[in-house]
């Protein structure tokens, strides 16, 4: 890259930003408007296709990406969509999320090319984001009992998630910009 000029490296770095506000602004509206609340509980949860779409962002762009996409994407929503206070809760557990996603998707250079690898990736982060999500309720209910009532609603919109995500990333694989 040192011996890349100017120009093309100022257009690398566009290009990233421009894909990676992309990948915010379809996590944020996956999230926003393809939801239902789970009746189980108050604190249920909401279950939201913003999970399938941080899969997708990790598996086909990587770590940083699926990281800053998914920990901006769905914390603003959590900011405007009338959940502010589990925002900071959001930015953590799904920033780690797309970035263990994406982290493992892409091990060895392998950029999300195998169907095996980017379903291991997906399962291993869930425990990850339950456990965020689970410290948090137990900080913000002030007890470690009210937040397990949130678990079933997770799990639910995680094998959606992974459910949707893996057969749209194997078909967009298939596109040239992809390969």
């Amino acid at each position: 890259m040192e011996n890349t000029p100017a120009y093309l490296r100022t257009r690398k770095k566009t290009q990233d930003l421009i894909i990676t506000s992309m990948l915010i602004a379809l996590i944020f509206i996956s999230t926003a408007f393809l939801n239902f609340r789970l009746p189980i509980a108050a604190n249920g949860g909401l279950v939201h296709m913003g999970t399938a779409m941080l899969f997708i962002a990790s598996i086909l762009f990587g770590p940083k990406k699926g990281a800053l996409a998914g920990a901006i994407g769905m914390g603003l929503f959590d900011m405007i969509g009338g959940w502010l206070l589990w925002t900071p809760i959001t930015i953590i557990a799904r920033g780690l999320q797309g970035y263990i996603v994406g982290k493992i998707a892409w091990f060895q250079g392998r950029k999300g090319n195998s169907i095996a690898l980017n379903m291991t990736a997906t399962i291993v982060s869930v425990p990850f984001m339950i456990a965020i999500y689970y410290i948090g309720e137990s900080i913000l209910y002030g007890n470690w009992i009210t937040p397990l009532a949130s678990i079933p609603g997770d799990i639910v919109q995680s094998v959606l998630g992974i459910l949707i995500a893996i057969p749209i990333c194997v078909a967009l694989k298939k596109v040239y910009y992809f390969k």
